[in-house]
C-alpha cells in the first residue's frame, strides 16, 4: 500500500499556474473546503464534448461520493468514463479595488481529479447516501424514516477516489498599483456569505409537531 503523505503530488494536472502564490496541496486544507461546500460543478467529456453538471456531495477520506437519479444522463456518463474533475468555490467577499484591473474576489477553491466509480448494493449505497446527507443537513438522517429499497435503487451514487487535488485561496485587502493609493476612492472589501434562512414549515405538518433540535440548529447558519 501506498503511505499516504500531508500534502497530494503536484503533476501537470493539478498544478496551480495563475496566480501560483495561492495554491495550496495539503490535503487538510482541501478536505476543509470541500467539507464546508455542498455543491460540486463535475466536468466530464461527453461524445468529444466539455460537460459541466451541479451535483450534491459528501466525503468520506479521500473519496468524494456524487448524488443524481440512478437512470440520470450524469450517471450513466460518469459510469463509462475513466476520468473526472469536480470543483467546488466558496465565495468569500467582493473585493473592490481602486481599478477594475485589481479589482477581484476573495475565495476557496478545490479542483479534484479522480477515477468514477458506480456505487452498487444497497449497504454500500446507503452508506455512501449518508454522507451527502450529512454533508447537506448534518445529524438530520438518523431522525427520518428508513429509506425504501425501491428508492434506493431509484437513486445513483458515483464515488470517485481522490487521485490528485489542488485549492486556491484569495484573501485580504486590495493589491492596488502603488501609485493608485493616492486616487480618491474607497477601496476594501465587501463580504459575502451564504447563509441559511429561518424555517417555513410544510403546511401538512401534522399538529404539535415542531422541528427537531438539528433542524433548529441549521437555521441562520452560515455556509
Amino acid at each position: 500500500m501506498i503511505p499516504v503523505t500531508d500534502s497530494y503530488s503536484i503533476d501537470k494536472q493539478n498544478k496551480v499556474r495563475q496566480l501560483a502564490e495561492k495554491a495550496h496541496y495539503d490535503r487538510k486544507i482541501v478536505h476543509e473546503i470541500l467539507d464546508a461546500g455542498i455543491m460540486a460543478h463535475v466536468a466530464f467529456v461527453q461524445d468529444g464534448n466539455p460537460v459541466v453538471v451541479p451535483m450534491i456531495y459528501g466525503r468520506d477520506g479521500e473519496t468524494v461520493f456524487l448524488h443524481g437519479a440512478r437512470k440520470a444522463r450524469i450517471i450513466k456518463l460518469l459510469k463509462e468514463t475513466d476520468k473526472v474533475c469536480l470543483n467546488v468555490t466558496l465565495l468569500d467577499g467582493l473585493v473592490l479595488a481602486r481599478s477594475t484591473f485589481n479589482s477581484s474576489m476573495n475565495y476557496r477553491s478545490v479542483t479534484v481529479f479522480g477515477t468514477p466509480e458506480l456505487v452498487e448494493g444497497s449497504e454500500r449505497k446507503l452508506r455512501a447516501m449518508k454522507f451527502i446527507s450529512e454533508n447537506t443537513m448534518p445529524g438530520r438522517w438518523d431522525e427520518l424514516r428508513k429509506s425504501h429499497e425501491r428508492e434506493i435503487k431509484m437513486t445513483g451514487v458515483i464515488a470517485v477516489k481522490i487521485e490528485s487535488a489542488s485549492a486556491k485561496i484569495s484573501s485580504g485587502a486590495p493589491d492596488d498599483n502603488e501609485e493608485d493609493y493616492e486616487i480618491p476612492i474607497w477601496a476594501g472589501v465587501l463580504p459575502l456569505t451564504t447563509r441559511l434562512g429561518t424555517l417555513q414549515a410544510d403546511d401538512r405538518v401534522l399538529a404539535d409537531v415542531e422541528p427537531s433540535a438539528v433542524v433548529l440548529a441549521m437555521q441562520n447558519q452560515e455556509l
